[in-house]
């Protein structure tokens, strides 16, 4: 892949490969932008059916994480790391620690948290060999596993987006249809349910779909159907990129809000998303309440109950983002890019932002 030549990741501070052997250990940590404080963002472990496709998704996902952070307010730039493996059969502690070791050597530019195949517990192996690492269980009350802040950040983001596309002030009685049932997108169904919302819902996990018919009502569907039911609310929770020249003409959903990263696969989807009447929720805005929680957790500037309204707050902010797109007929997702990357070259222009002291 020729990555100067790529103009969406040109401005990537830095880009390192891992390799530890010994460890079986093979990672990218791409660092998008520092300006406005470290790269945060989290690792992710997936069996890549290429080198290309590792690097692709860690440039795609770094820069989301400083946009992402960026519309968040947080003093903190974007960075991701993928480790190509297998989580269920190549994780090791060997690997953890030398990914670990890897964080290290970096000096704080990048500070690491779980993500898609990544546990709490594996990010516990990982801060034996580095300091630069958030997820932590019992380091912060607000801190730990991130997905439950993720998921009510999506709640809200899903509020807003009903408010705003069908007239509606509660989510009893719509139809939502959630595509994954991972940590963010279980936890999603339930946050739903319990707002009364009916469930469609799909995963390469059988367990997880009968768990979600049992406990929640939902009706189950095939994985490679989902995206098309004839929903009010399709919430992506698996991994990006679904929404796609050819997926976004058979969509039936009135609005696209969810938990995953990176759910268009181009620049050109939001708009072609726009043009179909489809409300979109752009993913780094109504996904930052994990963020939100890591990072309170690493500087330590903010209590449980500061960081639960800075998850809520993710509803104004998508309500505000939804009102300048109908003011101006640009879609949502060039509206969140433009202030994204109008905070970050502010911020860039500035002098460089000094190193944050977290606490002890």
């Amino acid at each position: 892949m020729a990555v100067f030549s790529q103009t969406s990741y040109a401005d990537h501070e830095s880009v390192t490969f891992v390799r530890d052997p010994a460890a079986g250990l093979r990672a990218i940590v791409a660092i998008h932008s520092t300006a406005l404080g470290p790269a945060m963002g989290g690792c992710r472990m997936y069996a890549y059916p290429s080198d290309d496709a590792a690097l692709a998704d860690a440039l795609r996902l770094s820069r989301g994480m400083s946009y992402k952070n960026a519309m968040a307010g947080l003093p903190i730039g974007g960075g991701k790391a993928v480790i190509l493996g297998d989580p269920r059969s190549d994780k090791s502690e060997a690997l953890l620690a030398a990914f670990g070791r890897a964080v290290d050597r970096l000096g704080g530019r990048y500070v690491t948290a779980e993500d898609v195949g990544i546990t709490v517990a594996d990010m516990s192996a990982v801060a034996r060999h580095t300091r630069y690492v958030t997820g932590l269980p019992g380091a912060h009350a607000a801190g730990g596993d991130p997905s439950p802040k993720t998921a009510r950040g999506v709640l809200h983001g899903i509020r807003a987006a009903a408010r705003c596309a069908l007239g509606r002030g509660d989510l009893a009685g719509l139809t939502v249809a959630v595509q994954g049932l991972g940590a963010v997108g279980y936890k999603l169904c339930r946050e739903l349910h319990e707002q009364g919302a009916r469930l469609v819902v799909a995963d390469v996990n059988p367990l997880q779909v009968q768990r979600a018919r049992d406990e929640f009502g939902a009706t189950a569907v095939a994985a490679d159907e989902i995206l098309f039911q004839e929903v009010d609310v399709l919430a992506p929770c698996a991994l990006g990129g679904g929404l796609s020249e050819h997926s976004i003409p058979r969509l039936r959903a009135r609005v696209v809000a969810g938990g995953a990263n990176n759910q268009l696969l181009t620049e050109a989807d939001g708009p072609r998303l726009a043009r179909r009447g489809i409300l979109y929720a752009p993913d780094y805005v109504i996904n930052a309440g994990g963020i939100i929680a890591v990072c309170a957790e690493y500087l330590g500037d903010l209590n449980e109950a500061q960081v639960w309204a800075k998850v809520t707050a993710i509803e104004d902010r998508l309500t505000e983002i939804f009102r300048r797109a109908a003011a101006s007929g640009e879609a949502t997702s060039r509206i969140a890019d433009a202030e994204a990357e109008t905070i970050i070259r502010n911020a860039r222009a500035r002098d460089a932002a000094p190193p944050l002291a977290r606490t002890a």
